[in-house]
């Protein structure tokens, strides 16, 4: 009996509880935490309960006082309701507005032959390699009331500015062009998959194309473009570096009075109602979009293969064309804006800098240089726990069909940043377990929140393996984990370089998080941007968003070139 239970605790075994006892600790005890901090209105110490038996003691007693109270604020005008009522209108009106602007892209790239295609897909993933709150900085850059845009207005006999930028609508507006790739792709991917005999059918009976777009194309891709919309929804609602770069005092968003409450005032109470409610959010959207691609995905079936003649109308490829080029303009001139403010002498009196100089970029290497480092190594950090979690969690997920990992591994996806800021600040500032404001609970908290990611990439690389390649090992005497180390674990090493390189990548982009956690000492490139915007010191942020920029390009062509990526 001894003896099958030993066995039964050896390689594979052990190591799976390993990896379910870290998700244990730091996502779903910490979740829960936030959620009993919600009813209870003061921190509550789940670990120090289990060792001290005053802790356990004063736990006891703050369960005994779970009450409502904190959630009825919503309602009685301390400001939560109205946060909660404005970020669902910004999430919406972006979803909308990003769906209507990427549709005729999408349709572009995939049903046309557009020329560049090429060049508008390089420029399509700049959006993505710009934090936030750096294109929040460029928006204002351009469109600020010093902003190189407004002076070419007033040049033309505007007055005053085209718009206020620090309103709903400059939030919105840098939402839109800096999230669109999100929706970008899954729409060319719904467009390429109806067949185009159903469209020639249509034409053939007598209807033109723009009803056969609407009544035939549109429909199909539907599935697609609903998912894609769901999508954006969710990640505009979760978005920390706009709105706190953005919003004026007045506007009030859910993810900036999560801050406000947490990092201003220590409010415990505030701070866990408003987390509550945007993991509910979050998480409903995140399976309304699963629910849309699992339930309603349309096609043909026919024994001919699918055509795919592209539509070469020239007024219709030189309109999309030109429509593609001014949408992918406004990102690329907004990078371009930083660009020069990183090499101004300075810049607000004229529509370009009054001067260029290198010093701003001496500067962050001389004085910054630590930031630099630390964003190199609490990034290397999350890359390693990350590749070695994921790994053994597509091995798990795929050739033993862990269920439960596989839904465990997937709720960091449905958690905002703040929202995981908050609950592990709630959950590790006390004993036993003391680990707030350490860079050790940074990088767990860069793990946990990015490594969905990296468990695709492997999950995909793992399924394309042969099982009885694993098998033959075994066979000729080695263990399970051996086979899986020695034969499985090369074969995935292009998934797991890439899926590396792109938790690096969004790792050294992270806002939210470093925000939250990062101690002094620790303080990562990001944040130091952020830092330096507050303080009004714009051109050195400027300097550091561009190699922040730099790197992120580098690494996500490596990616590319991993994984041979066709974007079009």
């Amino acid at each position: 009996m001894k003896k099958r239970f030993l066995e039964s605790l050896s390689g594979f075994t052990v190591l799976k509880w390993f990896i379910y006892l870290f998700f244990f600790l730091f996502l779903l005890v910490p979740l829960f935490s936030i959620l009993l901090v919600s009813f209870t209105g003061q921190p509550i110490n789940l670990f120090g309960s289990l060792v001290s038996q005053k802790t356990l003691a004063k736990t006891i007693e703050k369960l005994s006082n779970v009450s409502l109270e904190a959630y009825s604020s919503l309602f009685e005008g301390k400001g939560y309701f109205d946060a909660l009522l404005n970020s669902l209108k910004l999430s919406t009106g972006v979803a909308l507005l990003v769906t209507i602007v990427v549709i005729p892209i999408a349709y572009a790239f995939a049903r046309t032959k557009m020329p560049f295609k090429g060049l508008f897909a390089t420029l399509c993933t700049i959006p993505l390699v710009v934090p936030t709150f750096i294109s929040s900085y460029a928006f204002m850059l351009m469109f600020g009331k010093t902003g190189w845009v407004n002076h070419i207005y007033q040049a033309l006999g505007g007055e005053g500015v085209l718009f206020d930028i620090q309103s709903m609508l400059g939030i919105v507006l840098v939402q839109v062009f800096y999230f669109f790739p999100y929706a970008l792709w899954p729409m060319v991917a719904a467009f390429k998959i109806s067949d185009l005999t159903l469209e020639e059918a249509s034409q053939n009976l007598g209807a033109h194309s723009w009803y056969t777009f609407m009544r035939v194309t549109l429909p199909l891709a539907m599935p697609g473009i609903v998912s894609s919309m769901l999508l954006i929804f969710t990640v505009s609602f979760s978005d920390f570096g706009t709105p706190i770069i953005l919003a004026p005092k007045d506007l009030n968003l859910i993810v900036v009075e999560a801050y406000r409450e947490m990092a201003g005032f220590f409010n415990w109470a505030g701070s866990a109602v408003l987390t509550v409610i945007m993991l509910l959010v979050a998480a409903f959207f995140f399976w309304l979009q699963r629910l849309v691609i699992k339930g309603k995905e349309y096609g043909t079936i026919s024994g001919k293969p699918t055509r795919q003649k592209m539509n070469d109308h020239k007024g219709v490829v030189s309109v999309l064309t030109t429509y593609s080029f001014l949408v992918v303009l406004i990102p690329v001139l907004g990078v371009a804006s930083i660009f020069l403010s990183s090499l101004a002498t300075t810049w607000g009196r004229h529509a370009l800098p009054d001067g260029y100089t290198l010093s701003h970029y001496l500067t962050i290497f001389s004085t910054s240089h630590k930031n630099i480092l630390n964003s190199l190594v609490l990034a290397g950090g999350a890359l390693v726990l990350s590749v070695v979690i994921a790994t053994f969690v597509s091995y798990f997920v795929v050739r033993r069909n862990s269920g439960g990992l596989d839904f465990i591994s997937s709720i960091p996806l449905i958690v905002p940043g703040i929202s995981l800021g908050i609950a592990l600040i709630q959950t590790f500032n006390t004993a036993p377990l003391k680990l707030t404001g350490t860079a050790i609970l940074l990088i767990i908290a860069y793990t946990i929140r990015r490594m969905p990611y990296m468990i695709r990439s492997t999950m995909s690389s793992m399924m394309a393996i042969r099982k009885d390649i694993e098998e033959a090992a075994v066979n000729m005497g080695a263990s399970n984990l051996l086979a899986a180390v020695t034969v499985i674990g090369p074969l995935m090493l292009p998934g797991i370089a890439a899926g590396a390189i792109l938790v690096f990548v969004t790792v050294i982009k992270e806002t939210s998080i470093s925000l939250l956690l990062a101690p002094t000492d620790w303080a990562p490139m990001s944040l130091a941007v952020f830092q330096n915007l507050l303080r009004g010191e714009y051109y050195t942020a400027s300097a550091m968003a561009i190699l922040i920029i730099a790197i992120v390009i580098v690494l996500q062509y490596l990616a590319k070139k991993l994984t041979k990526d066709q974007l079009y």
